[in-house]
């Protein structure tokens, strides 16, 4: 199996998971406010929505990369 194919597959499962999803979270920490010793921080929960065109876009890609992939010229 080459890097083509296994590239292919990686962008097919990734584009799979964008439509399954929709996006993902995460939770970013920040400092709000800093006197001497004293520290105050701020968890704040971040979203990033996917948008659909991405995912077929690798679903796609992968697809012409298992399929060209494996051809030499």
């Amino acid at each position: 199996m080459n890097a083509a194919r296994i590239v292919g597959i990686v962008l097919i499962a990734a584009g799979v998971l964008a439509l399954v999803y929709g996006g993902f979270s995460y939770t970013k920490d920040t400092t709000a406010v800093k006197l001497g010793p004293l520290e105050l921080s701020v968890k704040e929960k971040k979203t990033i929505d996917l948008p659909i065109w991405l995912g077929v876009g690798a679903i796609v890609a992968g697809g012409l990369l298992l399929v060209l992939g494996g051809k030499k010229s």
